[in-house]
């Protein structure tokens, strides 16, 4: 980039808590939790954050039960070992492993650029999920950061709720015509194909759904904004998965009372746990841009670079970018609950067989706080009023604007980005649209980290994105580096508790 068009930002002070804490821990007790919510919910909101943060920074030992009987004496593994399938070693643990134990903690990869942030590709996580052995059929999966993740899944259950509403108001007509009625399915403007609802039976009436014609989301039309391919619908869901694979650490939610990884350990993280750790990355500060740090005085944009900005966010549009890379979208809902209420966003039955409401995790008692307000984090004084840099805005009509550069939509990517295998049966080319918050402040890009620079990254799409891709390349020099400039714009800022 030129050095004219680069945008000079002079950020305050920045929280980087690479390390981990030492020492011990105490287990967050779900009935506490409960408890909470009825006595002071607000309260217990930060209760709760509080742990989940502790929890994140925390750095586990065998005490705990980190790390897992991976074979040979060891409790760790950069890579997959399905060679390792004696009693109690990695290819025997259950739930089945898909990579790792590999880490103690989670921000030992979660430090781009600062704690809960993403990860270098050396911190790649490895998978074989269908335990081939064969390292020309691993995945490689660069590490995501941790940033407001409450606000994508709000989005979800959002959309997710349209396109079912779509489907019901189909099987209505179906049964009210006798016939055969066709839906476009479209939740916040984004195109997800058609339904056809089929009448079977007249009395009671049955339907069929056909949806041969469903585009960029599974059949059950639960959109799931979680993994490189949308593969989970929950942070909850997110978070005991990525603590049983990467760190070792087997939820009771998960595994019940038994020791499914063979390290001497059980109950290793508690119901409470794991609603801690939702409940904390939900509420973490949101990504910024760096417009919105300019007009708080936080930082310093001379005028060419907001002129830079400005044209690149143009442009990006202009070339078809943000036809998938959505820059905003309305959330008509800001309330983050724990668990949620929203068909598709809770568990019926935990993984491990039990029911949650036995365990406490019950919607009547949800930790729940407000996307738009209550984030603990980035909370400064600006001209004498208090401004929660952390939380949503809203625009000249009181709607929460979520900027997310995503469609939650799947796309083939194209031959040059595929997996080597195809473990899920998505297609081995096919990915989520990747969130663009925060992305000037992470790296590398792509799913594996394949791309040094942002450019990099751009030129490497193709299938959906060839089109966009294409006529990025075909810009001049100025204009790719403006395009460039706006991504490089879209920030991550964690502000010191002296200027909280």
């Amino acid at each position: 980039m030129k050095e004219h068009l680069r945008l000079a930002v002079f950020l305050l002070p920045l929280v980087a808590q690479t390390g981990a804490v030492a020492g011990e821990i105490t287990p967050v007790d779900q009935a506490a939790l409960n408890a909470g919510v009825a006595a002071d919910p607000d309260a217990t909101f930060l209760t709760a954050f509080d742990a989940g943060d502790e929890l994140t920074e925390f750095s586990f030992t065998a005490r705990e039960g980190v790390g897992a009987n991976v074979g040979e004496g060891r409790r760790f593994s950069r890579i997959p070992r399905a060679d390792l399938d004696d009693p109690g070693e990695w290819a025997m643990h259950v739930p089945t492993r898909e990579t790792g134990p590999n880490a103690t903690s989670c921000i030992a990869c979660h430090i781009v650029p600062a704690a809960n942030g993403a990860g270098d590709v050396a911190l790649n996580a490895i998978l074989d999920p269908r335990h081939t052995g064969d390292p020309a059929l691993f995945l490689e999966r660069n590490t995501p950061h941790l940033f407001a993740l409450g606000i994508p899944q709000n989005l979800a259950e959002e959309m997710s709720s349209e396109l079912l509403a779509i489907r019901e108001a189909a099987r209505a007509r179906a049964c009210a015509d006798g016939g055969r009625e066709t839906a476009r399915l479209v939740a916040k403007g984004v195109e997800f194909g058609s339904i056809v609802a089929v009448q079977t039976e007249a009395s009671p009436c049955k339907v069929h759904f056909d949806t041969s014609l469903v585009e960029g989301v599974d059949d059950d039309l639960i959109i799931r904004p979680f993994g490189w391919k949308g593969e989970r619908a929950t942070i909850r869901d997110f978070t005991r998965n990525a603590a049983h694979n990467e760190l070792g650490l087997q939820p009771v939610e998960l595994v019940g009372a038994a020791d499914g990884d063979f390290d001497g350990v059980t109950h290793e993280l508690t119901v409470g746990d794991i609603t801690a750790l939702v409940v904390y990355m939900a509420g973490l500060e949101r990504p910024v841009n760096v417009l919105e740090l300019a007009e708080l005085g936080l930082a310093e944009l001379p005028e060419t670079d907001r002129a830079a900005y400005l044209a690149g966010a143009a442009r990006f549009n202009a070339i078809g970018c943000g036809s998938c890379h959505v820059p905003e979208m309305v959330l008509e809902d800001t309330n983050f609950s724990e668990p949620s209420d929203t068909f598709g966003y809770f568990d019926v039955v935990f993984p491990d067989g039990s029911d949650p409401k036995a365990r406490g995790l019950d919607a009547a008692t949800a930790v729940s706080f407000d996307l738009a307000a209550d984030q603990p984090n980035n909370r400064i004084e600006v001209d004498g009023r208090t401004v929660a840099l952390g939380a949503l805005t809203r625009d000249d009509s009181g709607r929460a604007i979520a900027r997310w550069y995503t469609d939650f939509r799947r796309h083939d990517m194209g031959a040059e980005l595929a997996d080597p295998d195809d473990p899920q049966g998505l297609g081995a080319a096919v990915f989520m649209t990747r969130s663009l918050a925060g992305v000037g402040s992470t790296g590398p890009w792509l799913h594996d980290g394949r791309a040094t620079s942002l450019e990099a990254a751009i030129l490497a799409h193709g299938g959906a994105a060839a089109a966009a891709r294409a006529a990025y390349a075909a810009l001049d020099a100025v204009a790719r580096e403006e395009i460039v400039a706006y991504l490089e714009g879209q920030i991550i800022v964690t502000l010191d508790e002296e200027d909280d």
